[in-house]
């Protein structure tokens, strides 16, 4: 999986083949947390991030 984006610990990562994945989202993954968060909606569709973590990845 590719890295998109690094900025305070925070790795975000994204699969390019739609066919596996849907909806569109991203993987955000900070220390021992990882989230799958939906591209549109900014939902939290699997895992877990500390609340500050996610308002800096859905900014």
């Amino acid at each position: 999986m590719p890295v998109l984006s690094r900025f305070y610990g925070i790795i975000i990562r994204m699969y390019f083949q739609q066919a596996e994945h849907n909806p569109p989202h991203i993987h955000a993954l900070y220390g021992e947390d990882m989230a799958a968060i939906d591209i549109q909606t900014g939902e939290v569709l699997e895992g877990h991030l500390p609340p500050k973590a996610l308002a800096m990845v859905r900014e």
